[in-house]
C-alpha cells in the first residue's frame, strides 16, 4: 500500500493536516463521503475532549485541524505508518 501524501501547515496555534484521501470528485465538505469523514473526526475529537477546529475538502484533499496537539500527533503517527 502506498503512503498517503501528508502536508502539515503549522500556524500560530494549530497544525493543519492535509491528506489526499478521496477521488477528485469529492470536492467540498458537503459531499456525503466528506460528511461521513467529518463525523468520524468529530467523534475522535470528543474522545480526546477537544474539538475539530477546521475541516475543508478540495478535489479529494482533506484539510483539518484539532485544538489538541496530542490528537494531532497521534494522527500523524498513524498516517506515517501507512
Amino acid at each position: 500500500m502506498a503512503k498517503l501524501p501528508i502536508i502539515i501547515v503549522k500556524g500560530e496555534k494549530m497544525g493543519v493536516i492535509e491528506v489526499e484521501m478521496f477521488p477528485a470528485e469529492v470536492d467540498d465538505a458537503g459531499h456525503p463521503v466528506a460528511e461521513s469523514f467529518r463525523e468520524l473526526l468529530e467523534e475522535v475529537a470528543e474522545e480526546y475532549e477537544c474539538r475539530l477546529e477546521s475541516f475543508e475538502v478540495s478535489r479529494g484533499t482533506v484539510s483539518f485541524s484539532f485544538d489538541s496537539e496530542e490528537l494531532t500527533a497521534n494522527i500523524l503517527k498513524i498516517l506515517d505508518a501507512k
